[in-house]
């Protein structure tokens, strides 16, 4: 078995310039930085279309399954294709430092709108092929975001009822009357794919896997939803009947309400679940790894009767288990997944991860959050198993100099004792945590950049139940500087983590 290590970043996060970071020259930057620091993983978040903000765009509450976010779009490559120029883009104020949101949807999408309408892509064969190969799920996508424009960015569930349940008529209507609407959308997923692809491809030569993510629930307000009704639990009017969440736990007294609607599994196994096969072959198309947000709820999910105030009506209900990753087995052959399986767990969901064959997720920072430092804390490094992957901290966490500032005296004792560390300053201690991390028999470690700079809780990438501030974190330009590459790579070779392949390559180079 091979011991490896990588870095979680998501792509937004990147120093890119115009806002927000992208397939840009600075992702290739960070490409080269992780192979020069011995890495093999770089693990990204979902790359799917946010909302507008309602939703504080989290890339897990995306418009689709399938396409791509097209705020990633590299500007600096349009203005190379001269349909932007570097004036008209220097021209927007996109705000300083972390993502303004908003200002990206006010102003991204006018640039984007103009590159577009300057492209004559209709003439590029390139573009009519990736037509030809999408159409399967870009043509109600590209209606689907056309239509939101139409009706004022408003959810589809608003629309009016012949759209909404989408009557023969109404579609034919709508294609007409929206005609280059949905080719800017279509025009867009062409560049967002054409771009990544491309950087992927770089990546892999580099010997640099990437780890996608995907949420096992889809957005309520999605093309998924609105083009394939079937496939969740949905009445007559195409209202859900029962949400995803989950119960009352010492976190939450009422539950929480997470609002996705839920799958349909007996239809799901009917047609050999041939809509989650699409969705993990275009997951593998984009990613060479692929982690899977609450994993447990293939085993179990929560059900939630709609328009309950809270989470105390719901209950369990069976998933369709390894059936379905048998039938993905069949179809796709051996993929790389990663389990998330974080949470409430039970016996059944713990033979379900080892039935998989999957690694399931370790995270350091609960070994000592959970209050219990002996044989039944799974979390803690002693108690580890090798098919594991194990983090500092993941994008739901504090970084890990922030957790270590919010320690009681009591904690801190404890997490010094657990690590044999106390000469270490408070400020300097995140290092033995990333070393402990390191050094465990998890097969892979992933570590968050922000923890690598020693960053506090102003650079956390989201506060789970809160709006309006997540997601947005940038890393200033030039952080990644030769010292944290030198402690990058002095760890990973002293555990045993080393990418040898990345030198294999600057040989044969």
């Amino acid at each position: 078995m091979n011991r490896s290590a990588g870095i979680l970043m998501s792509v937004t996060s990147l120093p890119s310039k115009y806002g927000i970071g992208c397939f840009s020259r600075e992702a290739y930057d960070f490409v080269d930085w992780l192979a020069d620091a011995g890495q093999t993983y770089w693990q990204i978040l979902p790359l799917g279309p946010t909302s507008y903000g309602g939703a504080d765009d989290s890339p897990y509450q995306a418009f689709s399954a399938f396409a791509g976010n097209p705020y990633l779009i590299c500007l600096e490559d349009l203005i190379a294709e001269g349909v932007l120029t570097q004036e008209e883009c220097d021209a927007v104020d996109f705000g300083s430092g972390n993502v303004d949101y908003d200002k990206l949807h006010e102003h991204r999408w006018a640039l984007l709108r103009k590159a577009y309408e300057r492209s004559n892509i209709s003439q590029d064969p390139a573009y009519q092929q990736f037509l030809a190969e999408n159409n399967w799920w870009l043509s109600d996508y590209a209606l689907f975001m056309a239509l939101k424009g139409w009706f004022g960015d408003s959810g589809w569930t608003t629309w009016p009822e012949d759209i909404r349940l989408r009557y023969g008529y109404a579609l034919d209507y709508y294609r007409r009357e929206l005609y280059f609407d949905i080719e800017f959308q279509q025009y867009m997923q062409y560049k967002f794919f054409q771009q990544w692809l491309k950087l992927k491809a770089y990546a892999n030569e580099k010997h640099i896997k990437i780890v996608g993510d995907i949420p096992i629930y889809v957005s309520p307000d999605s093309s998924d939803v609105w083009a394939h009704p079937e496939l969740f639990q949905l009445d007559e009017n195409n209202t859900p009947t029962a949400v995803a969440g989950c119960p009352p736990d010492a976190f939450s007294a009422d539950g929480q309400m997470w609002g996705n609607p839920l799958y349909r599994w007996d239809y799901h196994k009917a047609t050999g679940y041939s809509w989650w096969i699409s969705r993990l072959w275009q997951s593998f198309r984009l990613y060479d790894a692929v982690r899977i947000d609450h994993f447990r709820g293939f085993d179990e999910y929560f059900s939630i009767p709609n328009g309950s105030p809270t989470a105390l009506n719901g209950h369990w209900e069976q998933g369709p288990g390894m059936d379905l990753f048998n039938a993905v087995k069949s179809s796709l052959g051996d993929k790389e997944f990663i389990a998330e399986d974080l949470g409430l767990m039970t016996d059944t969901v713990r033979q379900l991860v080892r039935d998989s064959g999957f690694p399931n997720m370790k995270v350091l920072q609960f070994g000592f959050d959970l209050g219990d430092i002996g044989a039944a804390n799974d979390y803690l490094p002693h108690n580890y198993e090798p098919n594991c992957v194990v983090y500092s901290g993941t994008h739901d966490n504090e970084t890990v100099t922030g957790w270590i500032q919010g320690l009681s005296p009591e904690m801190m004792k404890l997490v010094r004792d657990y690590l044999r560390d106390h000469t270490s300053s408070d400020a300097e201690l995140y290092h033995t945590v990333l070393a402990e991390t390191m050094g465990t028999c998890a097969k892979i470690c992933i570590i968050p950049v922000q923890d690598w700079l020693g960053l506090d809780n102003s650079a956390r990438m989201n506060q789970p139940s809160t709006v309006k501030k997540n997601w947005r974190w940038r890393m200033a330009a030039g952080s990644l500087t030769k010292e944290v590459q030198d402690e990058v790579l002095t760890l990973t070779k002293r555990y045993g983590r080393f990418n040898w392949d990345t030198i294999e390559k600057k040989e044969e180079a």
